[in-house]
């Protein structure tokens, strides 16, 4: 079974480039050179000297002990949340902006919703020395300010979309407008594995680092380079594509990953898309998405800004209909529990995002001897605002 994107740029029969015709020259360039970019000499010194002395990488592999002791394994936790900007994101920011260097893009766009990639996107902007527009869902702007006051403060115009549910999906869709609009100059910054071919395939190969990071750190703590079980959480799919990357093949290990189930998958609130969703096409790719039965998009919800998406990358919907993956939903309830438990456990404050892989652990039966590697996609800081009013809930029923 072949895991990686072909030369068209499908995983099985999930993916490919379905855009408007005023689209297609830029991507088919993008198409044409990413790969040739990202095997060049130059790239990958500059690639790597950034993500060393900028982002702070490598992130550290935590032995986490009280989770270890609870769960009955040993459960090693690969710290995204450490990198600069707190998060994964910056990984595929340094990345893509020095393929826009490299195209003679001049202009930069983004989507956000949890407002982490458009953090990260204004980061590297600010780096480089580019002009950065944000497009970030009304609902979001509001659930996320800390972090649109950082793109504000970075230099990026933040656009509030209005349309939809006024979340990831609007956010992209106002994105892709923009890039219709310029397309000579504009270099558009996805921040997940999504959208056209080739920017799932771009993304998953900027966000390997994570996994090539965990092989060279395993064999380091425990004598070999593979655990029995990775485990991250899954909206677009990019913290997760990163951190199995250079596992795919290898049949030892198995992937668990997590998607938002919101207030659960049977109640028309939830962001739980390889369950609920069925095959179409979104943002540039045929994948699974949540739709009508006339085929229109159906709002998903999750209290998770970054997992609140009606689709899903087209690896992951390759590697779950395959079954290389067990795709396990976590509802909202489940992921403030988990991030809950982390904190008081091992003084980490997860994002809501990486809450969800949390959240994996209690459906889990592990035997002693497991080597379980599960990805904190990111901290906690821009989640305050739900935290406190779940503690404030708590509060008042241990009042009652």
């Amino acid at each position: 079974m072949n895991y990686q994107v072909d030369q068209k740029g499908y995983y099985g029969r999930f993916g490919g480039a379905y855009i408007p015709e005023i689209l297609h020259q830029c991507v088919g360039d993008l198409q044409q050179n990413y790969l040739k970019i990202l095997e060049s000499e130059s790239f990958r010194k500059e690639y790597r000297d950034l993500l060393r002395d900028y982002a702070g990488r490598p992130s550290p592999l935590y032995l986490s002990r009280r989770l270890s002791e609870k769960y009955g394994c040993r459960i090693y936790l690969k710290r995204e949340d450490l990198n600069h900007t707190g998060a994964h994101k910056i990984n595929n920011t340094i990345g893509q902006i020095l393929v826009a260097q490299r195209m003679g893009k001049t202009r930069i766009i983004a989507e956000t919703g949890a407002g982490q990639h458009g953090v990260a996107t204004a980061t590297v902007c600010a780096l480089m020395n580019l002009p950065c527009v944000v497009y970030m869902g009304k609902t979001d702007v509001e659930r996320q300010q800390p972090n649109v006051k950082k793109m504000q403060m970075l230099g990026a115009e933040v656009i509030p979309v209005v349309s939809g549910n006024m979340t990831l999906k609007d956010a992209t869709n106002e994105a892709i407008r923009d890039w219709c609009y310029h397309p000579a100059d504009t270099f558009y910054i996805i921040g997940s594995t999504v959208g056209p071919h080739p920017y799932p395939d771009m993304v998953a190969r900027l966000q390997s680092v994570i996994s090539e990071e965990i092989k060279g750190q395993l064999q380091e703590k425990e004598g070999r380079d593979y655990p029995d079980y990775l485990i991250a959480c899954v909206g677009g799919g990019s913290n997760a594509a990163g951190t199995v990357y250079h596992y795919l093949d290898d049949e030892r290990v198995k992937i668990v990953l997590g998607e938002a189930g919101g207030e659960g998958i049977l109640s028309g609130k939830s962001a739980a898309t390889i369950q609920l969703g069925r095959e179409g096409i979104i943002h540039g790719a045929r994948t699974l998405v949540m739709q009508d039965a006339d085929g229109q998009i159906e709002e998903p919800y999750s209290i998770s800004a970054g997992l609140d998406y009606p689709g899903i990358g087209p690896m992951h919907a390759h590697l779950a209909t395959v079954r290389r993956a067990q795709v396990l939903t976590v509802n909202d309830d489940e992921a403030l529990e988990a991030a809950f438990e982390l904190t008081r456990l091992e003084g980490i404050i997860p994002a809501l995002e990486s809450a969800h892989a949390l959240g994996i652990l209690p459906k889990m039966s592990f035997r002693p001897e497991d080597i379980v590697v599960l990805t904190v996609s990111g901290r906690g800081d821009k989640d305050m605002g739900s935290y406190i009013e779940a503690l404030e809930v708590i509060s008042v029923n241990k009042t009652v």
